[in-house]
């Protein structure tokens, strides 16, 4: 069966995506399309057009005359990602518990055990896993594609800080612990509960990202830090 261009861009974007969000792509490499053609085994059309939403997404930079940049990871730019993602968060997580059906619902359980599994194991790899699909789910449960287009671009910007200093700074265990929380206020259909539980791990995800700058943890974001 013949993949059409829009599946192949699409799947191009997804797996470009993945290696940034995982630092297979360090920050700051130079990239090009026939190496990621080659690195995919996808033509060069479909990869042209994932870097072209990648760059508009901020995971890499095309310099004219110069080439194509995965973006350096900078803290101080990840607490203006978090100032826009609590609202963002916020309105996806009760839209979601509110339109949810009785299917994504019993999903959004079974991605909460995920978390509570990972946190009672300390299992990085299970915790990445549920974490993308909560934010895959509450973005499709939410039924608005304009805050899921916007929410998108930013989860892949945090994943990718998160990833690259959860082993110095993050609490695997209350992290697994918060995330879940989300997930069973979403399977409950508690709208207040989850704009809750989407504060508390902003929250946590704010001191978090301060303490690989030497910010005060309790402090929220201020003109001055950007």
């Amino acid at each position: 069966m013949k993949i059409s261009a829009q599946s192949l861009s699409d799947r191009a974007y997804q797996e470009l995506e993945q290696l940034i969000a995982t630092l297979e792509l360090a920050p700051g490499a130079p990239v090009s399309e026939p190496q990621l053609s080659r690195l995919l085994g996808i033509g060069r059309t479909p990869i042209r057009e994932a870097l072209q939403r990648l760059s508009r997404e901020h995971m890499v930079e095309i310099v004219p005359n110069r080439g194509i940049f995965v973006t350096e990871v900078n803290p101080r730019k990840q607490l203006l990602v978090l100032e826009t993602r609590r609202e963002l968060e916020r309105l996806v997580c009760t839209r979601a518990a509110r339109r949810s059906t009785s299917a994504e619902r019993a999903e959004f359980k079974r991605i909460a055990g995920d978390f509570r599994r990972a946190a009672k194991g300390r299992d990085d790899q299970l915790f990445l896993e549920a974490d993308k699909a909560l934010n895959d789910r509450t973005i499709v449960a939410a039924r608005n594609e304009f805050a899921a287009s916007a929410l998108a671009s930013l989860h892949g910007i945090s994943r990718r800080f998160w990833f690259g200093n959860m082993h110095r700074y993050a609490d695997l265990v209350l992290a697994a612990k918060l995330h879940a929380c989300i997930a069973e206020e979403i399977a409950r259909g508690d709208e207040a509960g989850a704009a809750e539980a989407v504060d508390r791990l902003l929250d946590y995800i704010e001191a978090f990202t301060r303490k690989t700058i030497g910010i005060d943890g309790g402090a929220r974001v201020s003109k001055s830090d950007g």
